[in-house]
């Protein structure tokens, strides 16, 4: 698998997830399966709307280089480095939900306290470390195209809770 196929599915499971979080916590029914579903696939359209982004900025960068084989290896190395800090991120995200889902109660109060919840505020800077991966790795283009990236992925669950969650009073 390339890298770039690895960060796009993270971007989409990323993205499904901040659906969910975008919905987390504003419906008070006991039974709501649907009603997540319905929520991280509003926020898998949004991110693969918002993944086009990135995907435009490699495109427009191949099309502007002088040397287009040279720019293309270097964002080919700018999304190698870019992706170490997002999988190390994954594991651990991955990690704590399958805590969990496995624990009784306070084990999973636990697991949210002390992992979920941290994690999903250090998502911003786990992509400022991969965007600076990518710029060691690739150049100021893949650092471009990485900070791209990572925008459009933290811009899914404000656009979702706007577009769908936002309660006006």
């Amino acid at each position: 698998m390339t890298p770039a196929v690895a960060l796009v599915a993270l971007g989409l499971v990323d993205a499904a997830f901040s659906g969910y979080r975008a919905y987390a916590g504003r419906d008070a029914r006991i039974r709501r399966r649907r009603a997540m579903a319905r929520a991280a696939l509003r926020g898998l359209a949004v991110g693969a709307l918002l993944l086009m982004a990135p995907a435009l900025t490699a495109g427009s960068v191949l099309l502007t280089a002088g040397d287009r084989a040279q720019s293309y290896a270097a964002l080919a190395d700018g999304a190698t480095g870019y992706l170490p800090p997002l999988a190390l991120y994954a594991a651990a995200v991955l990690l704590s939900l399958a805590a969990y889902l496995v624990l009784p109660l306070g084990g999973s109060t636990l697991a949210t306290a002390i992992g979920l919840g941290p994690l999903t505020l250090l998502r911003p800077l786990v992509i400022a470390a991969a965007c600076l991966c990518a710029l060691a790795e690739g150049g100021r283009p893949s650092a471009l195209v990485g900070a791209v990236a990572g925008a459009a992925v933290l811009c899914v669950e404000p656009v979702v809770h706007h577009r769908w969650y936002r309660q006006v009073l």
